[in-house]
């Protein structure tokens, strides 16, 4: 009997506990310095309105007064950080080759044409400017704009050597995110330059769901500073609707459900982590993710986004 009490007031007493850090965390984490807050990111530079992670791409979206550039970083055979998504050349110039396996001067210019990843059957072509950039020239044209790195392969050099001696020599490191679904490349990032903001690797926002879903989250401390996530319903308009199956709606359904947590993201951005949700490209879904309290979105429409915050007023925290 006695013991029946104990445990019931104990488990009482941690879930009161639980859900009262969950509301504050601040009563046992201090605040992270939030050093940008981002509320509108350039996907690739706005892939949809030109030609993806090109310098015109980039200059394009901080015209239009994007609050985040995010890109993607490989390394070239001679020790050049490029900025490109893919590490193989054929989707986007046509040639058979690793990007890895030629010098920068050797890289071809990007299709005129290209396909937009996140926008079924949408293509961008583009301007006079096809050229791969260098990531020193992405620092060099907007000193003042915050970038968000993918760092795509798991190479020692790309990391320690070139992304991390990039953002420091340009001064970078209160500018800069860094990370990839990789737990390992997330780790070595921090590891290499802890003064650099890290992403949730894939690993970690499976601990993070974990975590939150057994009543533990608030109890934990986090080392990550931007939590950036898709939304899971945006699959049903990247693909003709007519070929999605039973099955992969219902997957579609749960992840978006356990994912898509207005409290969850209460929670992280009451500690100073901010929420990205990626990559939304209609107005629906940028109203579905503010309303969830994300405290930004990735696009490859960069206009459409900004007209959408201007109209609701939500170019500016609250």
């Amino acid at each position: 009997m006695y013991a029946a009490v104990y445990v019931l007031s104990t488990v009482t007493g941690y879930l009161l506990t639980s859900a009262l850090l969950l509301k504050c965390p601040t009563l046992l984490h201090r605040k992270k310095r939030e050093r940008f807050y981002s509320r509108h990111i350039s996907h690739r530079g706005g892939a949809a309105e030109n030609l993806e992670n090109t310098m015109a791409a980039f200059k394009h979206a901080v015209a239009l007064g994007t609050d985040m550039l995010e890109l993607d970083c490989h390394l070239t055979k001679d020790g050049q950080v490029v900025v490109s998504h893919d590490r193989h050349l054929q989707r986007a110039t046509g040639i058979d080759a690793y990007i890895s396996d030629m010098a920068y001067a050797e890289l071809p210019p990007y299709h005129c044409k290209l396909g937009v990843t996140f926008e079924w059957e949408c293509f961008c072509e583009g301007g006079e400017d096809k050229r791969i950039p260098l990531l020193k020239d992405v620092f060099e044209a907007f000193p003042q704009t915050p970038v968000n790195i993918d760092i795509k392969v798991n190479d020692d050099t790309l990391i320690k050597k070139q992304v991390s001696e990039l953002v420091c020599n340009y001064n970078r490191e209160h500018l800069t995110v860094w990370g990839n679904a990789s737990n390992q490349i997330v780790k070595k990032c921090f590891k290499e330059n802890p003064r650099i903001p890290v992403l949730f690797s894939f690993p970690r926002v499976l601990l993070l769901l974990g975590l939150f879903y057994t009543g533990l989250l608030p109890f934990v401390p986090l080392k990550e500073q931007f939590l950036e996530i898709p939304m899971p319903t945006i699959i049903t308009k990247l693909r003709d609707p007519h070929s999605i199956t039973k099955s992969q709606l219902f997957l579609t359904w749960l992840a978006d459900s356990l994912l898509m947590r207005k409290a969850l993201f209460q929670h992280l951005t009451a500690r100073g982590i901010q929420v990205y949700i990626w990559v939304l490209n209609d107005e629906e879904d940028f109203q579905r993710a503010f309303n969830l309290g994300a405290t930004g979105v990735m696009t490859d429409f960069p206009t459409k986004l900004k007209d959408f915050l201007d109209q609701n007023g939500l170019s500016k925290p609250q």
